[in-house]
């Protein structure tokens, strides 16, 4: 199988890379290196992967030097006809498509960048699978979309029409946009909800790379809703596990799904929508516990109120996901704040940014 791999100097593209690498797999990745955070993690990431910054910014198909079987490409999905043009040169068997303007507070001020990247850029995502035939489009959503859903926990079979931030609003509009070519051309896609993914390499805007950063500086912690949060944290070898279990089983269409009781989570064509987190969610202050202990330092704490944008908590159901494919999430908080603390300390007394 050859892959093309979206976002690959992002946070779970960089992940996602290295597992298939481990495997002996042909893969392309593609990223723009955006400067939504500081550029030098994410060509820090491309230098674990063989990939040198004066290579990456050629805009040319660089081979590893680490891993021959990889080679990565500087390219904005905006940019359809170099989109195109990798797709007509080498006719990828299965998309993973990560790259995406993240963030939900970052939306509030830059609408635009969401519509660019997240709506313009996955409809060349999609029109590149219709030219050229691939065997499964697997695609990054967000837990997210979920918004002003209280019902617990979030199943892919719940309404998802109410997002509270435009961010959400382009995940939703990604799932809707991949049904609607899946229908049409017969496009095999997946989407996977992402539920607050963290580990090593991660990015600099989530809560566990800000609140390590301020324990370390001694600085407040904000602490949104009155520390009142709950996140379905998943650690990245879970997540990065359980997205090749699903790029492996395209899905095909149900003849059981219903039109006059819609389920939104599959329908007849070759589609479908899982969550992907672990199913275990922790209160935002026990979070931080862990944090503490692992530092061996107390956090002051500052207290604020609920952010636009934002929800008080999240869990996944992901039954369907471990039915279908196995998956099963195994690395508690304690471990993977473990992982990334270690990671976090090392990379930053070297000096790497």
């Amino acid at each position: 199988m050859k892959y093309l791999v979206t976002g690959t100097a992002g946070f779970i593209g960089y992940h996602v890379v290295r597992k298939l690498m481990e495997q002996g797999q042909e893969v392309i990745g593609a990223d723009n290196i955006n400067h939504y955070y500081e550029p030098e993690l994410k060509y820090a990431r491309l230098a674990q992967c063989g990939i040198t910054r004066d290579e990456a910014d050629t805009g040319e198909l660089t081979v590893s030097k680490t891993y021959p079987s990889y080679r990565f490409i500087k390219c904005s999905l905006e940019q359809k006809k170099e989109l195109f043009r990798i797709f007509e040169q080498e006719r990828p068997d299965i998309i993973i498509h990560l790259a995406a303007q993240a963030g939900v507070r970052y939306s509030l001020q830059h609408p635009e960048a969401y519509i660019e990247s997240n709506v313009e850029g996955f409809l060349n995502i999609l029109e590149g699978c219709r030219a050229f035939p691939v065997r499964h489009l697997v695609f990054a959503s967000s837990s997210s979309v979920y918004g002003l859903n209280k019902a617990m926990p979030f199943s892919e079979h719940h309404s998802v029409d109410h997002p509270v931030s435009l961010y959400a609003a382009t995940k939703k509009a990604n799932e809707l946009m991949a049904h609607s070519y899946s229908h049409l051309f017969g496009i095999p896609s997946t989407g996977l909800r992402f539920f607050t993914v963290y580990g090593p390499w991660g990015r600099p805007d989530m809560a566990l790379f800000i609140f390590t950063r301020s324990i370390l500086k001694g600085e407040p912690l904000e602490v949104f809703n009155k520390g009142e949060m709950a996140r379905d944290f998943t650690y990245i070898d879970d997540i990065t596990e359980g997205i090749l279990r699903v790029a492996a089983m395209p899905p095909a269409g149900r003849s059981d799904w219903d039109p006059e009781h819609p389920d939104p989570a599959f329908s007849t064509a070759p589609y479908r929508i899982f969550n992907i987190g672990n199913n275990r969610p922790v209160r935002l202050l026990d979070f931080i516990h862990a944090l503490e202990k692992e530092l061996g330092r107390k956090a002051t704490l500052q207290y604020k109120p609920m952010q636009p944008g934002d929800v008080p908590g999240t869990w996944a159901d992901v039954s369907d996901l471990e039915a279908v494919t196995g998956y099963k999430p195994r690395t508690s908080v304690e471990e993977g704040v473990h992982r990334f603390v270690q990671w976090y300390l090392a990379y930053y007394e070297k000096g790497s940014t």
